[in-house]
Protein backbone atom coordinates (compact mmCIF):
# COMPACT_ATOMS: atom_id res chain seq x y z
CA UNK A 1 0.00 0.00 0.00
CA UNK A 2 1.31 3.75 -0.85
CA UNK A 3 0.69 6.43 1.47
CA UNK A 4 0.00 9.46 -1.06
CA UNK A 5 0.79 13.32 0.54
CA UNK A 6 -2.79 13.31 -0.35
CA UNK A 7 -4.21 10.21 1.84
CA UNK A 8 -6.92 10.74 4.39
CA UNK A 9 -5.01 8.09 6.88
CA UNK A 10 -1.78 10.63 6.71
CA UNK A 11 -4.45 13.57 7.42
CA UNK A 12 -5.57 11.99 10.57
CA UNK A 13 -2.11 10.54 11.48
CA UNK A 14 -1.15 14.20 11.50
CA UNK A 15 -3.94 15.63 13.10
CA UNK A 16 -2.84 13.54 16.49
CA UNK A 17 1.27 13.64 16.03
CA UNK A 18 3.15 15.29 18.61
CA UNK A 19 3.01 14.67 22.17
CA UNK A 20 0.08 16.86 23.41
CA UNK A 21 -2.82 16.81 20.73
CA UNK A 22 -4.09 13.36 21.98
CA UNK A 23 -3.54 14.64 26.01
CA UNK A 24 -5.67 17.85 25.28
CA UNK A 25 -8.27 15.89 23.22
CA UNK A 26 -8.80 13.44 26.18
CA UNK A 27 -8.69 16.21 28.65
CA UNK A 28 -11.78 18.50 26.94
CA UNK A 29 -13.25 14.79 26.96
CA UNK A 30 -14.47 15.70 29.74
CA UNK A 31 -16.71 18.99 28.67
CA UNK A 32 -15.63 22.56 28.08
CA UNK A 33 -12.66 23.71 30.05
CA UNK A 34 -10.96 27.00 30.35
CA UNK A 35 -7.19 26.82 29.93
CA UNK A 36 -5.77 27.49 33.47
CA UNK A 37 -7.87 24.35 34.13
CA UNK A 38 -6.27 22.55 31.20
CA UNK A 39 -3.43 23.04 32.18
CA UNK A 40 -3.84 22.16 35.92
CA UNK A 41 -5.14 18.94 34.72
CA UNK A 42 -2.45 17.86 32.41
CA UNK A 43 1.04 17.76 33.73
CA UNK A 44 3.90 18.85 32.49
CA UNK A 45 2.51 21.12 29.77
CA UNK A 46 3.78 24.78 29.30
CA UNK A 47 1.37 27.71 29.17
CA UNK A 48 2.76 28.51 25.44
CA UNK A 49 2.39 24.57 24.19
CA UNK A 50 -0.85 24.55 25.17
CA UNK A 51 -1.87 27.53 23.59
CA UNK A 52 -0.41 26.18 20.33
CA UNK A 53 -2.20 23.08 20.62
CA UNK A 54 -5.38 24.25 21.17
CA UNK A 55 -4.86 25.97 18.31
CA UNK A 56 -3.76 23.57 16.20
CA UNK A 57 -7.08 22.11 17.12
CA UNK A 58 -9.15 24.80 16.36
CA UNK A 59 -7.42 24.72 13.07
CA UNK A 60 -8.66 21.30 12.35
CA UNK A 61 -11.84 21.42 13.42
CA UNK A 62 -11.47 19.16 16.06
CA UNK A 63 -11.45 21.92 19.04
CA UNK A 64 -14.31 25.11 19.52
CA UNK A 65 -12.92 28.27 20.87
CA UNK A 66 -15.91 30.09 22.96
CA UNK A 67 -15.27 33.60 23.67
CA UNK A 68 -17.51 35.14 26.77
CA UNK A 69 -18.45 38.83 26.92
CA UNK A 70 -17.83 39.03 30.68
CA UNK A 71 -14.71 41.31 32.85
CA UNK A 72 -12.89 39.68 33.20
CA UNK A 73 -12.93 38.17 29.56
CA UNK A 74 -13.18 34.46 29.86
CA UNK A 75 -12.59 31.31 26.92
CA UNK A 76 -13.52 27.76 26.89
CA UNK A 77 -12.87 25.29 24.79
CA UNK A 78 -14.47 22.01 23.83
CA UNK A 79 -14.70 19.26 20.90
CA UNK A 80 -16.55 19.58 18.10
CA UNK A 81 -18.18 16.65 16.80
CA UNK A 82 -15.27 15.15 14.83
CA UNK A 83 -12.84 15.42 18.01
CA UNK A 84 -15.66 13.56 19.81
CA UNK A 85 -15.54 10.73 17.47
CA UNK A 86 -11.20 10.98 17.52
CA UNK A 87 -11.76 10.19 20.98
CA UNK A 88 -12.58 6.41 19.54
CA UNK A 89 -9.31 5.83 18.46
CA UNK A 90 -7.70 7.67 21.29
CA UNK A 91 -9.65 5.53 23.91
CA UNK A 92 -8.51 2.47 22.07
CA UNK A 93 -4.56 3.54 22.23
CA UNK A 94 -5.20 3.71 25.20
CA UNK A 95 -6.39 0.85 25.87
CA UNK A 96 -3.55 -1.03 23.88
CA UNK A 97 -1.27 0.98 26.20
CA UNK A 98 -2.43 -0.21 29.64
CA UNK A 99 -2.21 -3.92 27.79
CA UNK A 100 1.25 -3.64 26.18
CA UNK A 101 3.17 -0.57 27.40
CA UNK A 102 5.18 -2.26 30.14
CA UNK A 103 6.41 -4.93 27.60
CA UNK A 104 7.29 -2.18 25.23
CA UNK A 105 9.70 -0.49 28.01
CA UNK A 106 11.33 -3.76 28.83
CA UNK A 107 12.07 -4.28 25.25
CA UNK A 108 13.30 -0.68 24.83
CA UNK A 109 15.37 -0.97 28.12
CA UNK A 110 17.02 -4.39 26.41
CA UNK A 111 17.93 -2.66 23.72
CA UNK A 112 19.53 0.31 25.16
CA UNK A 113 21.77 -2.14 26.55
Amino acid sequence: MTFYADCQARVAVELISGRWPMVVLYALSKGPARPVDLRKHIGGISQKVLTETLRRLETNGLAERHRYAEAPPRVEYSLTPAGQDLLIPINALGDWAARHADAVLAAQDRAAT
